[in-house]
């Protein structure tokens, strides 16, 4: 897989993980869709592993990618960002177009979708 995770990112990952909840062989697991102006859709959980996932590990980080995700995250590096107007992960696509459509989220440089970490669901 092809995909970069800026030290932001992974410290990010690597406390979400550290205090999730999730047992010892939880990781990272990061769902993305195609969606949006922005190109992604997204949530993320602590949890281990589920039949048909991807794992790679990034520098002892787990991180849980089902296929959909592998595929869309191809070449993409996952960032972190934390702005007084929203905190996340963001995805920098070299690749991506910029949106042209007037109704899009406020728009930020081509090619990076934000993903807040409103996303953030827990298992009951």
């Amino acid at each position: 897989m092809n995909i970069s995770i800026t030290p932001a990112a992974e410290k990010f990952m690597r406390r979400m993980v550290r205090f999730g909840g999730g047992g010892p062989d939880a990781g990272f697991r990061l769902q993305v869709t195609a969606g949006g102006c922005s190109g992604y859709a997204s949530e993320f959980n602590v949890e281990p592993p589920r039949a048909g996932d991807a794992t790679l590990d990034w520098n002892g980080l787990t991180l849980i990618l089902p296929t959909e995700s592998r595929l869309l995250l191809e070449g993409v590096t996952i960032d972190f960002a934390d702005t007084p107007m929203s905190s996340g992960l963001t995805f920098i696509n070299p690749n991506a177009a910029s949106c042209g459509c007037s109704t899009s989220a406020p728009s930020g440089p081509a090619g990076v979708a934000a993903i807040s970490i409103d996303s953030i669901r827990r298992k009951a």
